[in-house]
């Protein structure tokens, strides 16, 4: 690579160890949506969804939108919105509320949007499961297509057309999309067919402005960053930096980023602040803050968004150290259990998803937790590890009767219990994950891709190293070894943070932190290494002090130096 290609030696390094070849550099470093998109009609029932949606323009029908309360369900709902808002049509978009309606569609929201007009129903993000409320729209004379990436079962529900990469029947091989990304695909699709049909050619909708909602859905879902996915995040973040869409500008501006956004930024400063809407406050937040075109309601609707944000961290905060210490405390007796189950009647039904995350992340292992409701159903959400479907264990469970309903993907599902008493369903994922968690944790590693010290760790080799990003879910970012450094300052910051300053034994020093640690056995180790010679392995980033770039050690781990 460094011969064919001129790169420096530590950028290649980075590119062969996540498998790029010599021939792929160019490819790989400057993504081209041109020559990784594939035609729509590879999916199945794509045909079908773009002549649906085309008739829906050439009449001006009301369509309703039903999508899930999360940011893929936002993003996936502002790009069907906003395209077919471009030809006038009414669109009435629908969120459901998590505690009272839940997940996926449900027969009341979809008769209030026949009652309101509606022949079309979209639902995106969500619908491949949702058999009986498919159903009722269906005897109410509603059209519906679903555009969906979620795990499927081998029966679908009534629909005119269900485009899911992930469904069995489907050979596309894209099933690595996200909804917005599948959203896309199908607008494409449309474009396509209403030229064939000679519909508005001259006002087609640009569809490259509107990648920055895929670019932030495709982050925010932690799908793959690979092929068209990468192509997705690399050229939305072009837009986004535009700053043309003024609820994701006004959301920047409320997350105080004062730098062009990187992949990074959406998912953890972006993404958040969406999903605060449909974790604890009004699910149609989301939506409505990346629909708009007024400024001053986009400044709005952002700023009570990082407002349930902060709210949502202080209760997250509060459960997260509760399960950590049940967890602990089972894991005492228990080294081996394969999956983390755990619930409370005192847990907001928005957070249990940040609980399963935070256990995932602490105990290396797939985790559930359930919030207990009044009625006595139990509402949960898990994370998994690489090589443990998550998706497809739940579906199971359902299947053989230990739920009510759930689903999801293989990094993360959704699922509800007709009771409190997890145990049965705890029982049931032990089982049928065992295997694959015992192999995915017999190989669990950290993996380096080379040393660094602290005088070699700058803004100008962190800007290097990015040229190989986004990173994200399949393409991790580099991580590094900084030998013999020594803790000369550490302490904490911010929600639980630990900051500190590492020496090398030349004299140089560079900044570091470790997010989430204060409380955990890394972060009590920085606080407590004061003066003290360790190995660290991290990752490198730039943080901006007062107008100048500096280098910044983001710890991942630590090793001891006896």
């Amino acid at each position: 690579m460094t011969q064919a290609h001129g790169l420096p030696d530590l950028l290649a390094r980075v590119l062969s160890g996540r498998g790029i070849r010599p021939a792929e550099v160019d490819a790989h470093l400057n993504p081209r949506l041109r020559d990784l998109m594939p035609d729509p009609a590879c999916l199945v029932d794509m045909e079908a969804a773009a002549a649906r949606l085309a008739r829906a323009v050439a009449t001006s029908e009301t369509v309703a939108i039903f999508g899930d309360y999360d940011v893929d369900g936002a993003a996936s709902a502002a790009l069907l919105a906003a395209y077919l808002r471009a030809f006038g049509l009414d669109v009435r978009i629908h969120i459901p509320d998590r505690i009272t309606e839940g997940y996926g569609p449900n027969a009341a929201a979809v008769t209030n949007l026949w009652e309101a007009g509606a022949t079309l129903l979209v639902c995106v993000d969500c619908g491949t499961s949702g058999h009986a409320p498919l159903e009722a729209a269906r005897a109410l004379g509603l059209d519906v297509v679903v555009l969906d990436h979620h795990g499927a079962p081998e029966t679908l529900p009534p629909a005119e057309a269900l485009v899911n990469p992930n469904r069995l029947d489907d050979l596309s091989g894209l099933g690595h999309l996200c909804a917005a990304g599948v959203v896309f695909l199908t607008l494409v699709a449309l474009n396509r067919r209403l030229r064939h049909d000679g519909v508005a050619n001259a006002r087609l909708p640009d569809l490259t402005a509107a990648l920055d909602l895929v670019a932030l859905a495709t982050v925010a879902d932690v799908v793959p960053l690979m092929g068209l996915n990468r192509a997705f995040v690399v050229q939305g973040l072009k837009v986004m930096r535009g700053r043309g869409r003024p609820g994701l500008a006004a959301l920047l501006d409320a997350a105080a980023l004062s730098e062009a956004p990187e992949a990074w930024h959406l998912g953890y400063l972006v993404g958040p602040r969406i999903n605060a809407g449909g974790r604890i406050g009004e699910a149609g937040l989301g939506a409505r803050l990346l629909t708009t075109s007024d400024g001053a309601e986009a400044a709005r609707i952002a700023a009570e968004l990082d407002r349930l944000n902060r709210e949502r961290q202080t209760i997250e905060a509060e459960a997260v150290a509760a399960a950590e210490a049940e967890m602990d405390h089972a894991l005492t007796h228990d080294p081996d259990r394969p999956v983390l189950v755990t619930a409370s009647a005192d847990w907001h039904p928005g957070v249990v998803g940040l609980i399963a995350a935070r256990l995932k992340e602490r105990f290396g292992r797939p985790a559930f937790a359930f919030a207990v409701r009044p009625d006595g159903t139990a509402t949960g959400s898990g994370r998994s590890i690489p090589g443990a479907d998550l998706g497809r264990a739940v579906r199971a469970a359902v299947e053989a009767g230990l739920a009510l309903k759930g689903g999801g993907h293989a990094m993360a599902a959704g699922i509800t219990l007709g009771s409190s008493d997890t145990s049965a369903f705890s029982a049931f994922l032990a089982h049928d994950l065992a295997e694959a968690v015992r192999e995915a944790r017999a190989v669990e590693a950290l993996l380096l891709d080379g040393t660094v010290s602290a005088g070699g760790a700058t803004a100008e080799v962190v800007r290097l190293l990015q040229r190989a990003g986004p990173f994200g879910s399949g393409a991790p970012e580099p991580v590094f070894a900084l030998p013999r450094h020594r803790i000369v300052d550490a302490g904490l910051v911010g929600n639980g943070h630990v900051r500190a300053r590492l020496r090398s034994r030349d004299g140089q020093t560079v900044g570091a932190i470790c997010f989430r640690a204060a409380q955990g056995p890394l972060g009590q180790a920085i606080l407590g290494g004061i003066g003290r010679e360790f190995h660290v392995a991290g990752t490198l980033s730039v943080d901006n002090w007062r107008g100048a770039d500096r280098a910044q050690v983001r710890i991942c781990d630590l090793a001891r130096i006896e």
